[in-house]
């Protein structure tokens, strides 16, 4: 688990790719069923995670899904791609298409670093919604 709060979890996916799924804690079956907060903050989480990847790793591109088919339980994949991965372009459910050798930085160096961009995120936004009700 690299965060949780009472919206959303953050887990690594097992990869050599840098890759993580969001998911909302409420067990909501389509993006569609989840109440506005939880939507909210979903999608606050991936860009803050797209940008913490980019910042982190410099991919060549991030990858963004959101499937359910195994797992019916609204989630989001966002991981970090580079031209000399194993299935670059094709998507990473697809046959690969070399052997990889990527040098990255530990995964562990990145999950604390997303926490802490999730942290600050969470205080402003909390900040921003406490003066507008106030």
């Amino acid at each position: 688990m690299i965060y949780e709060d009472k919206f959303i979890r953050v887990e690594r996916e097992e990869n050599e790719l840098p890759w993580i799924k969001i998911f909302t804690v409420k067990p909501f079956r389509e993006l569609s069923d989840c109440d506005e907060k939880s939507r909210a903050i979903l999608f606050e989480a991936m860009l803050v995670a797209e940008k913490a990847m980019l910042k982190f790793y410099k991919p060549t591109k991030i990858n963004i899904a959101s499937f359910g088919n195994y797992v019916p339980h609204v989630h989001i994949h966002v991981i970090a791609r580079f031209s000399d991965d194993a299935f670059f372009p094709d998507s990473v459910w697809a046959s690969p298409k070399r052997k990889s050798e990527l040098a990255l930085p530990k995964f562990d160096e990145f999950a604390k670093f997303l926490e802490e961009q999730l942290r600050l995120k969470k205080i402003k936004t909390t900040c921003v919604f406490f003066l507008i009700i106030t």
